[in-house]
């Protein structure tokens, strides 16, 4: 398995859905993520259990909380963490009875050979000159930013960046990332953020930097596709003359259904499409209004489309 970091494990799942240790790897994270490694040393029997530094999370929302759980469900220490987080949650006020420091400042924190973020694009330009106090030259700095390219990065933290796209199935383990790193990020640079980030779910990589508005269109906005499928055939379940609450439990779990069959199968979902539908049956007779002038593909060509070009305003 390329890309990965000797002695942080990296949990896969197979077609079963089973985990498996596949080798070396972990975490993404949800604002701010700084890492110290600088005196790990980087060997197959290195583990997250074993890290002795200090990893600072600043920022912890929603996908921060899924980067944290998934370190310490691999065996990190609690008390090797730092959160720095404003409005911490209840879940992170608990956590910190357990060991991790709540907002410490940053000269306590120390050196961070890492530095991961994921803040709100809007308010990036406010959190600047935090986000240097955590930076050094030889930084590394992974942004999860969407619409926010490089070069910005690079100007408000400096360092090394990696740029990266997740969605919210990372707080099941089950999302997917797309990075793209800079010219002068190292490969052993590019093997730390590859661990960061797998942790949460599979991480895809791409040399131009171009892709990613198409990247923060298709899978980072794309589950709220998918949750909108499930509401809107649940209301025609209503419409049809079913109960609210069958017709709601029927289209949450036939999309959770149909998603984790295609997870586990290697057969194009065109395929599995073309499984369910027997000619002149009911399946067919529906697919004739989603698969016409004004269906699926044409609002979902928009509906990218026009995803992708926010993300490209949010740049400027």
């Amino acid at each position: 398995m390329p890309g990965l970091v000797p002695g942080i494990h990296v949990f896969a799942y197979d077609k079963q859905g089973k985990a498996w240790m596949a080798g070396t790897s972990p975490a993404m994270t949800s604002y701010v993520v700084g890492i110290a490694i600088s005196d790990i040393a980087m060997n197959d029997s290195q583990s997250l259990a074993q890290i002795k530094t200090t990893i600072v999370l600043a920022g912890a929302g929603k996908m921060g909380g899924a980067m944290l759980s998934g370190w310490l469900a691999r065996g990190l220490d609690a008390k090797r963490v730092a959160v720095v987080e404003p409005q911490p949650s209840d879940e992170i006020n608990a956590l910190a009875t357990k060991g991790i420091r709540l907002n410490p400042s940053p000269k306590q924190i120390g050196a961070v050979a890492t530095l991961v973020i994921a803040l709100k694009p809007q308010t990036f330009r406010e959190a600047g000159s935090t986000l240097r106090s955590f930076s050094g030259p030889s930084t590394l700095v992974v942004s999860i930013m969407a619409g926010t390219p490089i070069a910005s990065i690079e100007a408000a933290c400096g360092g090394s960046v990696v740029r990266a796209m997740p969605n919210t199935p990372a707080a099941i383990g089950r999302g997917i990332t797309v990075a793209v790193a800079a010219k002068n990020v190292s490969a052993a640079q590019r093997a730390v953020a590859d661990a960061l980030l797998r942790a949460t779910g599979s991480v895809e990589w791409v040399d131009d930097e171009s892709l990613m508005d198409a990247v923060t269109a298709v899978s980072g906005s794309g589950p709220a596709y998918i949750f909108l499928l499930a509401e809107e055939l649940a209301r025609a379940g209503v419409e049809a003359g079913l109960p609210q609450d069958l017709a709601t439990k029927l289209a949450r779990e036939t999309v959770a259904g149909s998603g984790e069959l295609l997870h586990r199968s290697d057969v194009p979902s065109a395929t599995l499409r073309q499984n369910v539908t027997s000619p002149g049956g009911t399946t067919a007779a529906a697919l004739e209004v989603l698969m016409g002038p004004d269906g699926m593909q044409s609002l979902l060509t928009r509906a990218v489309a026009a995803a992708t070009r926010r993300s490209k305003e949010l740049a400027k």
